[in-house]
């Protein structure tokens, strides 16, 4: 049997996990395609994850040390992936806790931990950054000792080995003293020592869980998961078994293992092995491929519910069709039921009004699938999010957060002032180093819309973390929002005097010759109540001038809207239309004759 380790890698966003791993590939001399190799952050390969600097997607590597072939599996960091992070861990046998010097552990590490640990992983703490000028070691792992007594963790989790490590300068050891490390080694040293083997049986029949599901132009469909017992072979006949227990018997067309970043072909893999296949047509994560002889299902994978949902719908605004390549509802609904297929924590709901509700793991969930479809070159509109209320003994149940929050003295009483007008209930207050640490629960709903206020009060020195903590009950009371909208009069171009003519009611969007229809919302009003402007209004020429006139005239900088931004600002009655080139924020009835209508 192959000498194999299956190992996750759990970090909070931004704490070098990626980094880590590229050292390891590189100096495990792990052969890589050129143009892999030759660029930073090999495993965070898809391009949002490249601007953001964190990790959505899991993905798979292997390398070889020594005689040990080594699966590492890249988790994310984020809470609303936790649909991913559950999947992936089910491959691995124990991981590698990544901790950032300086920070010591954060909060989205918390989750990922607390689900590996759940599962009985071996964890390995690896103090990541310690060549860092403000690196403070003992307290980044004081603090993980206390996470781990706050995650109930037992007697046997308590005793991890510690390993430091700098990942951009590819240096590792088992003291903080860069100038005593000479390459990554300790890392592989201590996999070897500490994690072990995959607990599977060759002899016994085939068992495989599939895990995550890849696509290939070629291939087409791969199903990617662990050999739990038993060797699979190349074209061998075998029992797709699905989430509903149906046994259908399939021969597959093409085996795969990992080596590096790449799959290459295999005739067999053994029991433990991380493998890829290829030719079950309508495979879904969760499902077992077992023996034809004598088919057994493994355990399904549960997944946590979804809390907030949304409102897909074909874009039906004026300028519908004008820059999307899919349109139709034909093409949105079929790709949105294709992303169902990779995305475990995602549901989608036809309507019967043509519409559809998708509901995710948590705002950003849901804006990173929107910000993949607008790129892909789909064009929709989404309604305000909502979050999804549970009925429990006659009593409407909500999800609720915890929310941590860092961030300098001089700010924290706005926040807590604001969190407190979102119905937070402060939990804990810990001040260090002129730094205040703050720890609420607050319903989600309390949430929308505050991230960006929450940057400007804290003038973007803060830090927020969320994940879900529980449903409780509704508290109620829900203040509407303070401001309205600015909503345009009529369809044209939008005119400079116009827009200085408004700019005092509020903050616009927009800046001079941008197309606007009636109806677009074009700027955010400093009263509560709506109110229809022209921003495409232009000056009446005369023949007349007067001396210095216009000279004191002066626009202000507008506010682009994003669209994590357009979603935290849309109220009940607005819809965000999102296209390949912009995110516009309508009214759902853009005449003003409509709108009254439809209030009667």
């Amino acid at each position: 049997m192959i000498n194999i380790r299956n190992i996750a890698i759990i970090a909070h966003v931004d704490h070098g996990k990626t980094t880590l791993v590229d050292a390891l590939l590189h100096q495990s001399k792990t052969q890589m395609k050129k143009e892999v190799a030759s660029q930073e952050m090999i495993m965070d390969s898809n391009e949002l994850e490249k601007e953001r600097g964190i990790t959505i997607f899991s993905k798979n590597a292997s390398v070889k040390y020594g005689e040990t072939k080594i699966n590492i599996i890249d988790t994310p960091g984020h809470a609303d992936f936790g649909g991913e992070v559950e999947r992936v861990l089910n491959m691995a046998d124990g991981c590698l806790l990544l901790i950032d010097a300086k920070e010591g552990p954060m909060p989205q590490t918390r989750f990922v931990l607390k689900k590996a640990l759940q599962m009985g992983h071996k964890i390995i703490v690896v103090v990541n950054k310690i060549d860092k000028p403000d690196a403070r070691p003992q307290f980044a792992l004081e603090k993980t000792f206390e996470l781990f007594l706050e995650l109930g963790a037992g007697d046997q989790s308590f005793d991890f080995p510690v390993i430091y490590a700098s990942g951009r300068a590819g240096k590792a050891g088992l003291e903080p003293d860069i100038s005593k490390m000479t390459d990554i080694n300790p890392v592989f040293e201590a996999i070897l020592k500490h994690i072990p083997s995959p607990i599977a049986d060759s002899s016994k029949p085939l068992q495989m869980l599939v895990t995550s599901i890849a696509s290939d132009d070629f291939k087409g469909r791969i199903a990617i998961g662990r050999i739990y017992n038993g060797v699979i072979k190349a074209n061998q006949d075998i029992t797709h078994i699905t989430r509903d227990g149906q046994q259908k018997k399939i021969k597959i067309t093409s085996l795969m293992t990992f080596a590096g970043l790449g799959k290459i072909e295999a005739s067999e893999a053994s029991a433990g092995d991380i493998v890829a296949v290829s030719g079950i047509l309508d495979v879904n994560i969760g499902e077992t491929i077992a023996d034809p002889v004598n088919p057994e299902q493994l355990p399904l994978i549960n997944i946590e519910e979804p809390t907030i949902k949304m409102t897909f719908m074909v874009n039906d605004s004026p300028f519908a069709g004008k820059e999307g390549d899919f349109c139709t509802s034909r093409q949105i609904r079929e790709r949105l039921f294709s992303e169902l297929e990779t995305d475990v924590a995602l549901k989608v709901q036809e309507n019967e009004n043509g519409t559809w509700t998708v509901s995710g793991r948590g705002e950003l969930h849901l804006a990173i699938l929107i910000e993949r479809l607008r790129r892909e070159g789909y064009e929709f509109a989404v309604s305000r999010p909502q979050v999804i209320v549970r009925q429990v003994n006659g009593k409407t149940m909500v999800p609720y957060e915890k929310v941590f929050i860092e961030v300098p003295e001089q700010y924290h009483g706005v926040v807590i002032q604001k969190f407190g007008s979102r119905r937070g209930e402060l939990k804990e207050m810990t001040s260090n180093n002129n730094v205040v640490f703050l720890e609420f629960i607050i319903p989600t709903k309390g949430l929308f819309g505050y991230r960006s206020e929450f940057l400007t009060d804290t003038k973007g020195l803060g830090i927020i973390n969320t994940s879900f903590y529980q449903y409780m009950e509704d508290p109620g009371n829900w203040k509407e929002r303070l401001n309205g909208s600015l909503v345009a009069h009529e369809t044209g171009k939008t005119n400079l005097y116009g827009l200085i003519n408004v700019q005092d009611r509020g903050v616009l969007f927009f800046g001079p010759a941008v197309d606007i229809y009636e109806g677009q919302v074009v700027g955010k009003n400093s009263r509560p109540e709506d109110i229809r402007v022209n921003v495409c209004k232009t000056k009446q020429l005369s023949n007349m001038r007067s001396k210095g006139e216009g000279s004191d005239e002066h626009f202000d900088t507008p506010k682009e809207m994003d669209l994590e931004d357009a979603l935290e600002y849309i109220g009940d009655d607005e819809l965000v239309e999102v296209t390949p080139k912009n995110v516009r924020i309508r009214k759902i009835y853009l005449t003003e004759a409509d709108a009254k209508r439809n209030k009667k």
